[in-house]
């Protein structure tokens, strides 16, 4: 699966150690470079992303790279940065489908979303949690979205969790977006098996544990 960063806005080339390119043909360069970078570290830590080698799959001289970022380390925060930006935009395009769609449907479509995105930034993701160990710092971004996640999923899923309780019913829907994360992260990080992120079935089956977690909630009584 090829990396599928969109043409990006110019605001997306606004980050820190990335030169600003105001001809068409210097961010086409940039972003080639970009896409090329976030597709072999599917395949290879960041310490083994090569800058010659990445240059010569788009045909760009190492000269031509660092014209456009200050380092390889400013270049991989402009990987992770256009992720989280991705992120965003997913986010906030979440919306509850229909007044009556069921608990089961909102788990769908939340966590499939959840998983698109982790699937089109894998390499990088995995980057940024291995690179977590020496610089913790990289891996806030993500933490700060899984949380904006939460917080986004939470009053499209309370309605349909129905009336009292809420606070219980709120604790529920973070544990559970804590479980279905944590589980994305460990397949991006360790493949432990034995479904892959790739695989259709952990979308259907992470979807399902979420609902299910949720309806256990549901089911409890209220405390006197």
């Amino acid at each position: 699966m090829r990396s599928s960063l969109k043409e990006p806005e110019s605001r997306d080339f606004n980050l820190p150690g990335v030169a600003p390119s105001r001809q068409k043909r210097s961010r086409e360069t940039t972003l080639a470079l970009l896409r090329a970078g976030a597709d072999m570290l599917r395949a290879r830590s960041l310490a083994e992303l090569s800058i010659e080698t990445l240059c010569a799959e788009v045909g760009a001289t190492v000269g031509a790279f660092y014209s456009r970022f200050e380092s390889k380390e400013a270049y991989f925060n402009a990987l992770m940065a256009l992720a989280a930006r991705d992120g965003e935009q997913r986010l906030g395009e979440i919306k509850r489908p229909s007044p009556e769609a069921s608990l089961d449907q909102l788990c769908h479509i939340i966590v499939s979303g959840i998983v698109a995105w982790m699937r089109n930034h894998e390499g990088v993701l995995r980057a940024a949690l291995q690179h977590d160990d020496t610089h913790p710092d990289k891996w806030t971004p993500f933490k700060a979205l899984a949380q904006a996640t939460t917080a986004r999923a939470t009053p499209l899923l309370l309605p349909a969790m129905g009336k009292g309780r809420k606070a219980a019913k709120t604790r529920s829907i973070a544990f559970g977006f804590q479980v279905v994360l944590g589980t994305l992260v460990n397949a991006i990080l360790n493949d432990p098996g034995p479904l892959q992120l790739r695989s259709k079935e952990m979308e259907t089956r992470l979807a399902g544990c979420l609902s299910l977690l949720l309806r256990a909630e549901v089911g409890q009584s209220t405390p006197r």
